[in-house]
């Protein structure tokens, strides 16, 4: 086998995709960076109370809130499917950990840190650093530029892998007459507090128009 011609690769998201990517490029020699916009990794699987400002995500300068969890999620799939191969995702016996095999959403987030701490992954990532815009440039490289605060950097790398996720843009369906007459909305906004004990749905709707059947 020929040996591997090191290369400065760009990793944007340290979520579960990204971090195994990172893990894996700098195992076969390459310089790695990963870009992650929040100050922790996880990605999709760090949870938020917070909702957007628009709820039903058509405003494009809403605030955005990354997470797209709910307190009480549990994965739907055994946790024995859901580790890396070579790291796999087990009961543990640590306190305030989740042993069960459909686990909650923080011991997936516990999993994906004990992660990266094995493999030392956290001197890789730049943390609070948000990808604005990825370019291809001379000689097959790719411009990444990025943001900390009000702070813009270019840089030039060999290649980039995009680990972003879907889930923080909202899919809405085009169903004619949904929305209807100017300014209206079709504003739904569900705030659920779920436990054991207690289950409570606000639902609050203005001015709906629905389809014509």
């Amino acid at each position: 086998m020929r040996p591997v011609t090191p290369r400065r690769v760009a990793v944007i998201g340290a979520g579960a995709g990204g971090l195994v990517a990172a893990r894996e490029l700098r195992r076969e020699g390459h310089k790695v960076v990963a870009f992650e916009r929040e100050d922790k990794v996880g990605g999709t699987w760090v949870y938020d109370p917070k909702i957007d400002s628009d709820p039903i995500g058509i405003d494009p300068s809403r605030n955005v809130v990354h997470s797209s969890l709910y307190a009480s999620l549990r994965t739907n799939l055994p946790r024995e499917v859901m580790g890396y191969r070579e790291y796999r995702f087990v009961a543990t016996n640590k306190t305030q950990r989740d042993p069960r095999r459909f686990p909650g959403h923080r011991e997936v987030l516990e999993y994906l840190n004990d992660y990266v701490s094995e493999f030392g992954l956290n001197e890789l990532v730049r943390f609070g650093t948000e990808v604005s815009r990825v370019g291809l440039v001379e000689e097959g490289k790719w411009k990444v530029r990025s943001r900390i605060g009000e702070d813009r950097v270019d840089e030039i790398y060999d290649a980039v892998v995009v680990c972003n996720g879907h889930y923080t843009e909202p899919r809405i369906a085009e169903i004619p007459g949904l929305m209807c007459g100017q300014g209206s909305k079709f504003i739904a906004t569900i705030t659920a507090f779920l436990s054991r004990f207690e289950i409570k749905h606000e639902v609050v709707a203005q001015k709906i128009c629905w389809p014509h059947v």
